[in-house]
């Protein structure tokens, strides 16, 4: 199962020109296939002088949703090296769209493959991205006696502090790692001779 992904925050774009071919990578947040395919269409209209609007985008976290197309250039020379960039990056939720002004010269399949390529990555330096990682939320109530113990085995494991409220007990909210999850609720009920009540929730990404 998934353990993190990287989720793109904010889209960009970027140019390169091959031979007097310019290649205009566009990039944009897409949660579902139908929100991808407005933003090709929007994109095409926008370029509707162009010769080629070729595409990919890759939808989901666990065995995402993927299409792509060659719109016109010969087959494998442009969606599948724009979708190989996006593997690549490891990135989810994200549409390219890679936008062909014809410069007059012929570039052959490999010299189409490479700026395929090269304008999805340089479209990629100028998006915000940020690394969601498989959470457990658990919400710990304890004593103030426990609460110095309880604060060290977080620290050095460390775990996201989400909030601390404080009334007639402490109530801890931390986000644990998926994968040391287990191992943190163990030592909080090991250090607090299970006085510390916890309570677990469905994983999330954050």
């Amino acid at each position: 199962m998934l353990e993190s992904y990287i989720n793109l925050i904010k889209g960009g774009e970027g140019e390169i020109v091959e031979k007097k071919s310019r290649f205009i990578g566009q990039i944009e947040v897409v949660k579902t296939e139908e929100e991808a395919y407005a933003f090709i269409e929007k994109i095409k209209k926008k370029h509707y002088d162009a010769r080629h609007n070729c595409f990919a985008f890759s939808i989901g976290e666990d065995m995402p949703l993927q299409r792509f197309s060659d719109d016109g250039e010969p087959q494998g020379t442009a969606g599948k090296p724009m979708l190989e960039v996006i593997n690549g990056s490891g990135i989810h939720n994200i549409c390219i769209v890679v936008t062909r002004y014809f410069g007059g010269t012929l570039l052959g399949t490999g010299g189409l493959v490479r700026a395929y390529t090269d304008a999805s990555k340089e479209a990629l330096k100028y998006c915000e991205t940020k690394l969601m990682q498989r959470l457990i939320p658990v919400d710990i109530a304890t004593n103030y006696t426990d609460m110095g113990k309880i604060q060290y085995i977080l620290n050095t494991a460390g775990v996201n502090v989400v909030d601390t409220l404080f009334t007639d007990e402490v109530m801890i909210k931390v986000e644990l790692p998926y994968d040391t999850h287990s191992k943190i609720i163990g030592d909080i009920t090991e250090a607090t001779g299970a006085r510390a009540k916890l309570t677990i929730y469905d994983e999330i990404f954050g």
